[in-house]
């Protein structure tokens, strides 16, 4: 149960970073 809870939890840090990691790359792409 707790590997489950550390494999979900790493997934949503995960999808937040590549998440963060797209807004990046957007916003740069516009202000250039």
């Amino acid at each position: 149960m707790g590997e489950a809870y550390g494999g979900n939890l790493f997934t949503s840090t995960t999808t937040i970073l590549v998440l963060f990691i797209l807004l990046v790359i957007v916003t740069r792409a516009f202000f250039i």
